[in-house]
């Protein structure tokens, strides 16, 4: 089908295909309101605080403030992956903190989909979820030094083929059957997995926890033991900022995490025999090892769910609903599809959405909680927050557990992880970070287009994204 017979949708799939009786309620906020823990932002980053926190200490008052309704960012909107894939790499980690600390953070990450699993069983939350791994595929010869030199790195940071393994052509065609295949990477350590139904069931494992989740209450600033909302004020003894793109819109942040747009497309559910030519049996993501990112998966209805960079950064930070759908990188997005996989050319594209997700300075994701302010921040996953949001959530509760025992934080690995009291700095002042940001778009689809043509690497093109994102 060509992309201008396209009819989306207005909303997500995930959001379509939600059943609404999995839908967590929320309530009301009027006036001021006071609580021992106080987080903003209902999604998984915040909900995952509060779960753990709960459990840790199940006496604390918790209350979660939504500026929409659950999971209307990124987490309920994204890719669908839950992998152990984090934006700095081993190498950047390594250089900052030392390579045990690296392994550590990755190791950790691996179990991570092993603790979401757990929670999902012992909660009776139905999030679709299938542990089909992920492969990067790679579709030239750059691509494959690419994948190439991602796996010798992995080897001296000691993990294996249990981790992740080289596939030849061959073994990559027989789990997805894209076009131009020359090898992948495969790693067991991701799951598929419906975005939407696993923060709403966390949300409602929440509530019965006895956690408060107001919505809609928009904050405006956050101050210690202060969050100023649009509904009254909100008292705590900790705040938890929980906001990840929506960081650029609080009072005195637009300039501490920047609102970048990833786009999505859906189709009608498909036909066996369409999987067949497919593959993705498993259920497994993938993205292949091009500049400008991919990421796919096969949904437990049988579509295929698809989506990519390369929207522009909107001047100021600015987040708007009518960003969400963006028809030229839409038309892109299928473009690219239908290359990977022509027997969609006939498929029906039901949905097209979008939405913000958030980037820090340095490319680094963090906990830190300040001890002069009481206000503790997570965030900064660049689009590989899923499963890192579960990571972050127990850390909140550890750190914020450990400040309410007098100071005296429990013996706990995940403190000694390098990401926790991370703090990146801040973005560059328009029209400085405008100019940035879109010339490494522009960048990442010229570097693509290059290797495509020539079939070497762009190291200028390559090398100038690289250098963006701090590799």
């Amino acid at each position: 089908m060509s992309p201008d017979a396209l009819t989306p949708t207005n909303g997500s799939l995930w959001d379509d295909t939600l059943d609404p009786s999995l839908r967590c309620p929320t309530s009301r906020m009027d006036g001021a309101v006071s609580c021992d823990v106080a987080i903003i932002g209902a999604g998984l980053t915040g909900l995952w605080s509060a779960y753990y926190l709960a459990e840790r200490l199940p006496t604390l008052s918790i209350c979660v403030i939504e500026a929409s309704d659950v999971g209307f960012g990124a987490s309920g909107r994204n890719g669908g992956w839950a992998s152990a894939l984090l934006p700095m790499s081993l190498e950047k980690m390594s250089r900052k903190h030392g390579r045990d600390a690296a392994i550590a953070m990755q190791r950790a990450m691996f179990a991570t989909l092993d603790e979401i699993e757990r929670v999902t069983l012992a909660e009776g939350i139905d999030a679709q979820m299938a542990r089909g791994g992920s492969i990067t595929a790679a579709r030239s010869a750059p691509q494959l030094d690419r994948i190439r030199h991602e796996i010798a790195v992995h080897r001296r940071f000691g993990f294996d083929d249990d981790d992740l393994r080289l596939l030849d052509a061959g073994e990559a065609r027989d789990i997805c059957a894209m076009t131009s295949l020359r090898g992948a990477i495969y790693t067991p350590h991701c799951a598929a997995i419906h975005p939407a139904a696993l923060t709403h069931g966390i949300a409602r494992a929440v509530l019965r926890k006895g956690v408060r989740i107001l919505a809609p209450v928009r904050a405006t600033s956050i101050s210690p033991g202060r969050v100023e909302t649009d509904r009254g004020t909100l008292m705590a003894h900790h705040v938890v900022r929980a906001t990840e793109a929506y960081t650029s819109q609080l009072s005195g942040q637009r300039r501490s995490m920047i609102p970048l747009y990833s786009m999505m497309v859906a189709t009608e559910p498909l036909p066996d025999s369409t999987w067949e030519d497919i593959g993705l049996a498993n259920r497994p993501t993938f993205d292949d090892a091009r500049h400008l990112i991919i990421y796919g998966q096969r949904t437990a209805d049988g579509r295929f769910a698809f989506g990519g960079r390369g929207a522009p950064y909107h001047f100021g930070s600015r987040i708007d609903a009518g960003f969400d759908t963006d028809r030229r990188v839409r038309d892109l997005i299928v473009e690219a599809l239908i290359d990977l996989f022509p027997v969609l050319r006939e498929a029906e594209f039901t949905h097209h959405w979008g939405g913000p997700l958030g980037a820090p300075r340095d490319w680094t994701c963090s906990v830190d909680l300040d001890r002069r302010t009481g206000i503790t921040t997570a965030g900064g996953y660049v689009g590989d927050g899923v499963s890192t949001t579960n990571l972050a959530g127990r850390t909140v509760a550890a750190l914020i557990a450990g400040e309410l025992d007098g100071g005296r934080h429990p013996d706990d690995e995940l403190l000694r992880l390098p990401w926790v009291g991370h703090r990146s700095r801040r973005w560059e002042p328009e029209p400085v970070r405008w100019a940035g940001i879109n010339a490494g778009r522009r960048a990442a689809a010229i570097a693509d287009r290059a290797e495509d043509r020539t079939g070497r690497p762009s190291r200028f093109w390559g090398g100038f994204v690289d250098g963006l994102i701090g590799r």
